[in-house]
């Protein structure tokens, strides 16, 4: 009896496809026969069950799951389950095949499907996605391998086992569960018949090129964090159904500011008509056009992007990291001696990734020696994918206080394959005569929340109200885990005749991430008007997430990925000294005005941050906070600073002298 829907085959259009000796010349799956890239005949004559597995070498979803479909070849092999591989992207060379093979440890058998005759037989959109035939050759199941993996979500593990599942229940003589489960992977673009394509004067070298080069090339070039060479026109024709989809839904460029909302100077964006171009030019069959309407090629610096090279370059560790295949790995902190000798002020920092295939983010940290002068909570700089380097205006630097450690911490996410990194810094000084501003980074941080299962709007608020009266804040980090959703920053003025003065500095509707941005305001925003900042995270811990590890769980603070955290890092710069020269801010909006107690009396703002601390971190209300009471961000960086006694408390005594220290006080 049939258990599963027939294979729809439209014969007379793919006969005319098939030109090459080894591309199957028949027209029914059900008898067809694959000549393999090594040259062995195919044949599924003895099958209980095939499966087609529809690849790409370059999509990362298609990687990912390479290792486990050659894993599910072998676990059934006896049981008569043959497993072939199709690659039918126009980009993907049979070396290329070839060089996925070995790297990827596929041994079950893979055909280059040049003409996409099989993957149009499939009716295949996506890579990858596999297809489960009986021997009947009937469809029994098509889709996606599991639930773990799709372009931007990745969950430490399968919920769903989408095609075991299928190849379980045909073996047992039962019909799947499911027929189709979506496949979540990077789209096939099939070539155009020439007779069906309508014309139009766009073409790569004279409209795409210079619109890549514009919005695009600077992270999609050879060597670069990219997946695809933009630059290179065959593959941009073989990946572009996927530009426009990851265009058309804003996925890139990568940016999630609301525009209406502030201004920023790294911001990126690709307006509606140029989407519409790009629409059109590939819905044209991509003509290519005159070489001699090609831009030249723009120029950028390989390595480091600093404004000079970095004077000290700091590797994470003596010798490489190792990353496994798959799985999760916790987050990785590293700690370097990087010899400073006498107190030194940074310019420009770059962490440059040794693996940026595995390498999520990287943030490094100043570790200063207890008892020293030292403002914020230490954050030098950080890498996220597409992020430039840090370069601070003339005259403004970030200290390094003489015999400090530098701290790395590394969030690597396995690709399937085992991996080594090898990540450093590299920084550039300016000279102390001429710093005339500090630059340091302050927290707006929450770590008292619980989130509830299946909530898919749950907010937690915090504040930051000891704001440097003298200072500016020049870029902002949100910092979320898999569940963040939204953000928001608001600028508050104390209360006057109309109420209180608030407003939005920023706000990201849609958190992703996979792309943490620090967001570098386009002028410095003034603090000299301002009374706190406010900060609102929301968080989606509903089924509807897709990127929800375990929505039927409660979640709390946590570093993993499967945990949570409601962060801010608020890049400020204050004057070096009360009579340095003033940062020229006549251009620089003024947030709000307002006067504030704080601002006349510095002791009420040292006391309120110290009952502040308290109230936040003395779960056991003793009056006192020890090291088990804080988040890990406070442990690392500042906790041994107000420890001034080094017993392991922090007492509110101890808390108050700090907060005078660090206003200079």
């Amino acid at each position: 009896m049939k258990t599963c829907r027939c294979l729809a085959l439209v014969l007379s259009a793919l006969m005319s496809l098939s030109t090459q000796a080894n591309e199957p010349q028949l027209s029914d799956l059900r008898s067809m026969e694959l000549t393999s890239i090594n040259g062995s005949v195919v044949s599924f004559a003895d099958a209980k069950l095939r499966v087609y597995c529809v690849l790409g070498t370059e999509c990362p979803v298609s990687r990912f799951y390479a290792a486990r479909l050659d894993e599910l070849s072998k676990q059934y092999a006896d049981q008569g389950v043959r497993f072939v591989g199709i690659y039918p992207n126009m980009h993907d060379s049979e070396a290329d095949v070839q060089k996925f093979m070995k790297e990827l440890s596929v041994s079950f058998p893979q055909f280059h499907d040049t003409r996409q005759t099989v993957a149009r037989q499939l009716r295949a959109t996506r890579v990858p996605e596999v297809f489960l035939l009986d021997a009947e050759g009937e469809i029994c199941y098509s889709g996606r391998v599991d639930d773990q993996y799709a372009p931007g979500v990745k969950r430490s593990a399968a919920n769903t086992h989408h095609l075991k599942n299928a190849i379980d229940a045909v073996l047992a003589g039962k019909k799947p569960v499911e027929s189709r489960a979506e496949a979540m992977g990077c789209l096939i673009t099939f070539e155009k018949p020439a007779a069906t394509v309508p014309a139009t004067v766009i073409t790569y070298c004279k409209t795409i090129a210079p619109l890549f080069n514009e919005h695009c090339v600077e992270c999609h070039r050879k060597g670069e964090i990219g997946t695809f060479d933009i630059t290179n026109y065959d593959e941009v024709r073989g990946w572009s159904e996927m530009i426009v989809e990851v265009v058309e839904q804003k996925r890139m460029p990568p940016w999630h500011a609301d525009p209406k909302f502030g201004e920023f100077k790294n911001q990126r964006h690709m307006p509606y008509s140029a989407l519409a171009v790009l629409k059109e030019w590939v819905q044209a069959g991509m003509p290519y056009g005159d070489k001699a309407d090609l831009p030249p090629p723009l120029k950028f610096v390989d390595g480091w992007r600093l404004d000079k090279e970095p004077e000290l370059i700091v590797p994470m560790r003596d010798k490489p990291y190792t990353i496994p295949a798959s799985g999760s790995v916790d987050y990785q902190y590293f700690v370097v001696d990087p010899k400073i000798t006498e107190d030194r002020w940074v310019a420009s920092a770059q962490i440059v990734p040794g693996n940026p295939s595995v390498v999520h983010h990287a943030i490094v940290f100043v570790r200063p020696p207890d008892g020293v002068d030292f403002s914020g909570i230490g954050w030098l700089t950080a890498y996220v994918p597409g992020q430039r380097a840090t370069i601070f205006p003339p005259g403004f630097a970030r200290k390094i206080p003489a015999g400090s450690k530098l701290v790395f911490q590394m969030h690597y996410t396995p690709n399937g394959q085992e991996q080594t990194d090898a990540t450093q810094i590299g920084m550039t000084f300016m000279n102390p005569n001429e710093v005339t501003h500090e630059v340091f980074t302050m927290v707006g941080i929450d770590q008292e929340f619980e989130i509830p299962p299946g909530e898919a709007n749950h907010v937690v608020t915090s504040s930051v109200n000891r704001l440097p009266h003298d200072g500016v804040l020049l870029a902002v980090s949100p910092h979320m885990h898999l569940r963040g959703k939204s953000f928001e920053m608001v600028a508050v003025a104390g209360r006057n005749s109309a109420g209180e003065d608030r407003s939005t500095l920023l706000k990201v509707p849609q958190y992703d991430f996979n792309w943490q941005h620090t967001y570098e305001f386009a002028e410095p925003l003034r603090f000299s008007e301002l009374k706190s900042l406010e900060l609102t995270t929301t968080f989606d811990n509903s089924k509807g997430n897709p990127f929800n590890p375990a929505p039927e769980e409660y979640v709390v603070w946590g570093d993993q990925t499967w945990e949570e955290m409601s962060v801010a890092f608020l890049e400020v710069a204050k004057p070096l000294k009360r009579d340095s020269a003033p940062m020229e801010l006549a251009n620089t909006p003024a947030v709000v005005k307002t006067t504030s107690k704080e601002m006349d009396d510095p002791t009420a703002g040292q006391t309120r941050y110290a009952d502040e601390f308290l109230a936040k971190f003395d779960s056991n209300r003793d009056g006192a906070v020890v090291v088990a009471e804080v988040p890990r961000i406070v442990k690392d960086y500042s906790f041994s600073r107000i420890d001034a006694d080094g017993n392991g408390s922090i007492t509110r005594d101890e808390l108050i002298v700090a907060a005078r220290t660090k206003r200079g006080k």
